[in-house]
This record gives structure tokens, sequence and C-alpha cells, in this order.
């Protein structure tokens, strides 16, 4: 008689918007799912708990437990979680794929492959494409690239689509820089552009002509900038891994920075202080626009500006 296969341990740090929804779908299709929550919030905390995600004690019990460790992390947190897991995993003498599954620039990628791979763990470049999985939708890409890549495709069985793109660090990363410098950098001029419209008065006939002109446009950005302010502390060092992808091949990164500023600048007004789940401003294109003039170009405005909205 065939003994049973053993359950697979997947470990997600950390269990936040995107990873307790991802842990989620992996528990649900039964996989074991662990995870560390030293220095985590409460609303992690209780994300995790949620999701089915089981809390170890400390990063050497994820390392021991976990065959494959998917990091997904504010972008800026991604190379100092990989250096704790790193010891974590030198000090258990293990060898977990670790996947680095965050929004950083592909040699940000090779830079956390050396350090996991010098501590005896194996690494895997990935990056996720899409918006979180919830209840009667498909949930995102992972693409993934380097010689370990091929492991993940498990994941598969629990309901991650998983792609893998080459056999190269910084394949799969310099996709996802690729890809969002469209979403997140359009979201950032779509914002600027309806701010600019709300101080000077023009909200209403901006409207207008996009509605004549361009209405599937229009429909996007009503979507992308009313759901953004929540996301916008993490989406900075994005747009900054961003600009240093562009950076690594000679092309303007200017753009991406001034993305990164204006979500540096939403994240400091009470939009930015929402969490996704009990949001009680800003939850329409022009809510946003509104407040980021109120609480940022009104405090600066030179004397005699228009006192238009």
């Amino acid at each position: 008689m065939n003994e049973p296969a053993p359950t697979t341990t997947l470990a997600i740090l950390s269990p936040g918007d995107m990873g307790h929804a991802v842990g989620r779908v992996l528990h649900e299709a039964g996989a074991r799912v662990i995870t560390c929550l030293q220095g985590r919030s409460e609303r992690t905390r209780s994300l995790a708990a949620d999701a089915g995600i089981e809390e170890m004690p400390d990063f050497e019990s994820v390392a021991l437990e976990a065959d494959i460790i998917l990091s997904i992390m504010v972008p800026g947190n991604a190379v100092g979680l990989a250096n704790t897991t790193a010891e974590a995993i030198q000090r258990t003498a293990t060898h977990p794929i670790f996947a680095d599954c965050n929004a950083i620039a592909p040699a940000t990628a090779r830079k956390i492959a050396s350090t996991i791979e010098a501590h005896g763990g194996r690494f895997v470049d990935a990056g996720i494409v899409g918006l979180p999985p919830s209840a009667g939708k498909s949930g995102p890409r992972l693409y993934a690239s380097g010689h370990n890549a091929s492991d993940l495709l498990v994941l598969r069985d629990y309901g991650i689509d998983v792609r893998v793109v080459g056999d190269s660090v910084g394949q799969a990363s310099g996709l996802k820089m690729c890809y969002a410098s469209v979403t997140k950098g359009f979201t950032a001029l779509a914002t600027i552009q309806q701010a600019a419209a709300a101080a000077m008065g023009l909200s209403e006939p901006l409207l207008r002509e996009l509605t004549e002109s361009n209405p599937a446009l229009l429909a996007w950005m009503e979507g992308m900038v009313s759901a953004m302010p929540p996301k916008a502390h993490r989406w900075v060092a994005e747009m900054q891994e961003i600009a240093a992808t562009f950076e690594s091949l000679r092309l303007p990164s200017g753009m991406m920075l001034g993305a990164a500023d204006l979500y540096a600048l939403t994240a400091a007004t009470s939009l930015g202080a929402e969490i996704p789940e009990s949001r009680t401003s800003g939850e329409s294109m022009d809510a946003v626009a509104r407040t980021l003039v109120e609480e940022h170009i009104r405090r600066r405005q030179p004397p005699g500006f228009p006192e238009s909205v």
C-alpha cells in the first residue's frame, strides 16, 4: 500500500494584505502554512489567524519546518527580512527554498540571492503580478526565474498560478518592475492630474472631457486612484526600485521617482493612515484629489493662489 504524500509546508513572510490572501489559498487547498510574526502589527496577526496561517515562535522554527519560504513584504524591508531568514537557515543547517516575491529591482534580487545561498538556502527570484486572491476572483500570477525556479511549480497544486520565465535571477523581478511601472506609474500620474485640476477649479470640465473622449481610461483611473491611498506607503520603495531598474539600463528614471514622491505625499495625509478594510474617506478619485489639495497644496500655497476648491 502506497504511503500518502507528505503535506507541503509553506511559510509566508509576512502575511499582510497580499501575503495573507496567498496564504489563505494555500491553506484552503491543503498545504500547511506557517509564519513568524516577530515585530508584526496586531492587524497582521489578525489577518494571519483569519487565513489559517500557523504562527511559529521564531525564524529558526520557520527554517526547520518550511519546504518553501515566500517573502511577500514591503519592498523596503525585503533585504532585511532576507538577512534575518538567511541567518536562521545557517543556524539550523537547513536548505529551504527562499522565494523573494517582492517588488524589487533585479540588482536587489541578485543581492538577496547571494545572501541566501551563502547561508545554505536555495533562492528563487519571483514577482507577483495582479491583485490579492479573493472569493470569486482568480488570484495573481507568480512569475519565477533562476536555477531553482521549477521548484515553485508545486504551488500550482495549491491554487497558485506559477509561471517560470527563465533560468536567471533578475528576470522575474525585472518583469514585475516593467509591469508595475505602468500600473503604479500611471496611477500616480492620474492622481497628480486630478489634484491639479481640483486645485484650479477644473475638476468638472476635465471629468466631462474624459467621459467624452476616453471613458474606458476614466473608469480605470477611478478604480486605481480611489484604491491607492492605503497602499501608498508601500509603493514609495517600489517606485524607487523601478527607478533603480531603469537607471541600471541607462534609461530615464525621473518619472518613477516623481511617482515615489506622490505616494510619499499621499501616505502623509489622512488618507494614507487608513487601512483597506476600514476606510472612511477618499473612496472616490475626486475625494482623493480634494484631500491632497486641502492637506498638501493649500498648506503650501503661495500668496494669491486661487481658492478653487
